[in-house]
C-alpha cells in the first residue's frame, strides 16, 4: 500500500474512533467538569486518547516492521499505561496506583530495551546498568506524567505530539532507523485524527487515558534511538516547551510549599490560555515549535558537539517566558 495512503487511512481511522468514542462517553456520562483547577468552561466527554491508543498499537502490532524487543516494550507499556489511565478516566483511581503502574510500564521498557552502556557529560561518568536504568525508569514516569501535566487547554497535547512525532521521524530517518521513524509518523497519524475534534473548541478531551500513552510512546522510540547511538539533545530540544513549563512549574511550586502534587492551573500555557485563549496559546506553541525548537534541533543533530550548547540556547528563552507568565504561581 502506498505510504500516503496508509497514512490518510490511519487518519480517518481515528477521526471516526475518536467521534464514536465522543458518543459512547456522552452516553456513559464520562464528563470533564469545569471547576476552580479547569482551563475550559463547558462540561466535554473526555477520554477520546483512546481512539489513539488503539490505532496505534494496531498498527504496530499488524505491521511486524519493528524487532520484536521494541514491539513488546512499545505494546506492552502503551496497553498497561492506557488501561490505568482509562480506568482513571472513569472512575477517579488513587494517584498512587497510576504511579505505581507507571513505573511498571517504564521498568518493562527497560527490560525489553536494556540500558546505555555509558554515559559522560563533564566530567561526569556513568558505566552502571543498575544507574542508568534509574535514570532512564525516572525520565519515563516524569515524560509520561509531564505530558498529563500539559494536557490542560484545546489542541496543546496532541499538536506537541504530531510536532515531536514528525520532528522526531525525520532525525530517525536520517539516522538510517526508517522502521522507528515509520512508527512515529503512524503515532503523528493517530493523533491527528482525534486532533480534529480536539481543536478548539474541543468536542473531547485526550483524557488520561491518552496522555500517559503519548508521553510514554514518544519516550519509548526516543530512547531506543538514543540506545542506538542518537542525541539526547535532540528530544530535550524537541520537547522543550513542555519540558520548561512543567519543570518551572514544579520547582516553584515545591519552593513554595505547595502540595505540588495536587491538581492546579498555575503553569504558564494555563495563565497564557486565560489572556489570550485557548487557540491562540495553541498556535503560539506550535510557532514556537516550528521556528524555534525544531531550527536549533536540527543544529544539534548535524552538530554533535554542539548538541548541549543548543540545548541551553534552545530552553532559555522558554524558562524566561515560563517566569514571565508565572509558572507555578496559583492565581487567587
Amino acid at each position: 500500500m502506498n505510504s500516503l495512503l496508509f497514512f490518510v487511512i490511519v487518519i480517518f481511522l481515528s477521526f471516526l474512533l475518536t467521534e464514536l468514542i465522543r458518543r459512547y462517553s456522552l452516553k456513559m456520562n464520562i464528563i470533564d467538569m469545569p471547576n476552580e483547577r479547569s482551563s475550559h468552561l463547558n462540561a466535554t466527554p473526555r477520554g477520546g486518547g483512546l481512539s489513539i491508543v488503539i490505532v496505534f498499537l494496531i498498527g504496530v502490532g499488524v505491521n511486524s516492521i519493528l524487532p520484536f524487543n521494541i514491539s513488546m516494550a512499545i505494546i506492552g507499556a502503551g496497553f498497561l499505561v492506557a488501561c490505568i489511565g482509562f480506568w482513571d478516566d472513569k472512575n477517579d483511581i488513587s494517584a498512587k496506583w497510576r504511579l505505581l503502574t507507571h513505573f511498571i510500564a517504564a521498568i518493562w521498557v527497560v527490560y525489553w530495551l536494556g540500558t546505555t552502556p555509558e554515559f559522560h557529560m563533564f566530567g561526569i561518568y556513568i558505566a552502571s546498568d543498575w544507574v542508568m536504568a534509574f535514570i532512564v525508569i525516572f525520565m519515563l514516569v516524569w515524560l509520561l506524567n509531564l505530558f498529563n501535566f500539559m494536557d490542560g487547554i484545546d489542541g496543546i497535547a496532541a499538536s506537541e505530539t504530531i510536532f515531536v512525532a514528525c520532528g522526531g521521524a525525520y532525525f530517525l530517518y536520517e539516522a538510517g532507523l526508517e522502521n522507528l521513524s515509520s512508527t512515529l509518523l503512524l503515532l503523528a497519524a493517530s493523533t491527528m485524527g482525534f486532533l480534529i475534534l480536539n481543536w478548539s473548541p474541543a468536542k473531547i478531551f485526550l483524557g488520561d487515558v491518552g496522555s500517559g500513552f503519548l508521553g510514554l510512546m514518544l519516550g519509548t522510540i526516543a530512547y531506543t534511538y538514543i540506545l542506538e547511538g542518537g542525541s539526547v539533545w535532540v528530544w530535550f530540544i524537541l520537547l522543550g516547551v513542555f519540558l520548561v513549563d512543567s519543570s518551572v512549574t514544579l520547582l516553584r511550586r515545591i519552593y513554595n510549599k505547595e502540595r505540588w502534587y495536587e491538581a492546579h492551573c498555575s503553569h504558564a500555557y494555563q495563565h497564557i490560555a486565560r489572556k489570550w485563549g485557548h487557540k491562540r496559546t495553541t498556535i503560539s506553541v506550535i510557532f514556537i515549535n516550528l521556528f524555534w525548537l525544531l531550527p536549533l534541533a536540527i543544529v544539534s543533530q548535524k552538530y554533535p558537539e554542539l548538541g548541549f550548547w543548543s540545548m541551553l540556547l534552545a530552553l532559555i528563552p522558554i524558562i524566561f517566558v515560563a517566569l514571565k507568565f508565572n509558572a507555578g504561581i496559583t492565581n487567587n
